[in-house]
């Protein structure tokens, strides 16, 4: 039981802060290219509550990703539907990115306080939770950057494929929407994609960010997802 509340209070706030920029992003975006349907719903907000979903919340604990309610967007209600849907769709992991690497910055500098020479004093344990959620946080920010850009829609990666390619072809790979998320499963379940390409790019983005740090920021990971 303990175990299970350390894991809520270092996991949940960067977590859901992940997973709802990720999805206001798109909203925004989305809106800034003439789509008002996230704005009009009352999704262009960071309150959870707006966004959460239960069972992709939980997800976070269990295997280390997790989801919200997809922020509704209207593509043909976009000035350029094909062009601006890049911008929609890659708004969600660039804004990962973007957490990922301010998080990085902040545990770079909180590291500072947290000295051997004070264990136990009043400012190490205040710094030491904090450092903690910001480890986890470029974690789970570039796992779902690397993630959703997995080339397949509904994913974000598929959704720019399409917007990148000549319309006969982006047509074709849009037809494999209804499936994607059943392709996906496979992939994540039942390939090595995982192990041999995402896991691999996910640790050099660690320590291209965390430098120094990198070490932590994957050891913290592993102490929260047993």
């Amino acid at each position: 039981m303990d175990s299970f509340f350390l894991k809520l209070s270092v996991m949940l706030v960067p977590g859901m802060l992940a997973i709802v920029c990720h999805e206001v992003s798109h909203g925004y975006v989305a809106s800034r290219f003439g789509d008002p349907t996230a704005k009009m719903m009352g999704r262009l907000t960071l309150n959870p509550i707006k966004h959460i979903d239960i069972i992709g919340t939980l997800m976070i604990f269990f295997i280390g990703i997790g989801w919200a309610k997809p922020v509704p967007v209207v593509f043909g209600n976009l000035r350029n539907p094909k062009r601006d849907m890049i911008w929609v769709a890659a708004a969600g992991p660039i804004t990962n990115i973007v957490l990922a690497t301010v998080s990085a910055l902040l545990l770079r500098g909180l590291m500072v306080f947290d000295t051997p020479s004070a264990p136990g004093s009043p400012l190490a344990m205040l710094v030491q939770p904090v450092i903690l959620m910001l480890a986890f946080s470029v974690y789970i920010n570039l796992l779902l950057a690397i993630f959703n850009m997995i080339p397949v829609p509904p994913l974000d990666g598929g959704r720019v494929l399409v917007g990148l390619l000549p319309y006969r072809q982006a047509a074709a790979w849009s037809r494999i929407e209804p499936y994607g998320m059943i392709i996906i499963i496979v992939l994540v379940f039942f390939t090595d994609i995982f192990s041999y390409v995402i896991s691999p790019v996910l640790e050099i983005g660690v320590h291209l960010l965390a430098g120094p740090q990198s070490a932590l920021v994957l050891g913290v990971t592993r102490m929260m997802m047993h």
